[in-house]
């Protein structure tokens, strides 16, 4: 089913907006706000639609960090891995919120409920370690902001 309404997405949004390279990138943010996901099949499908190779298709889907190749879980915890939150002990939250949720670096737990992601540079250097929880910001990540994210994604 999830193939079939990939085709039909892609097919609607290709004959509004056109079939040419430079709607690539927007054809993609497309599919990931509707689905949530860029998988193999939709890259076959984008790329016949826009006469595109599937290397190339696949070159910009794993090329920019927000488009997802599997489904994310219910939430979504991303640790800022810049410069200054690093200087300011980010790779320790980083390390404390996986083994507090259950889940490694870059991967969803089994039970899909939250899935662990890198993001680099939030801009708010001041106030770091960051972290967004489902979109939301949280600044000044230390071992009790680890525990209200963990209570949060619980739930």
């Amino acid at each position: 089913m999830q193939q079939e309404e990939t085709a039909r997405l892609i097919e609607d949004w290709t004959q509004t907006h056109g079939r040419t390279r430079d709607r690539l990138l927007p054809l993609l943010h497309m599919l990931q706000e509707e689905i949530g996901f860029i998988d193999g099949s939709a890259i076959k499908i984008i790329a016949e639609k826009l006469n595109l190779t599937r290397a190339d298709v696949h070159g910009v889907v794993t090329f920019y960090h927000d488009f997802r190749r599997s489904p994310a879980g219910r939430h979504v915890v991303k640790f800022c891995r810049a410069e200054s939150c690093q200087a300011r002990g980010a790779a320790a939250m980083e390390k404390a919120a996986a083994e507090r949720l259950g889940v490694p670096m870059g991967e969803t737990r089994p039970d899909g409920q939250v899935t662990l992601e890198p993001i680099y540079c939030l801009g708010l250097c001041a106030v770091g370690p960051n972290a967004l929880v489902d979109g939301r910001p949280v600044a000044r990540i230390d071992a009790a902001a680890i525990d209200r994210i963990a209570q949060e994604v619980a739930a």
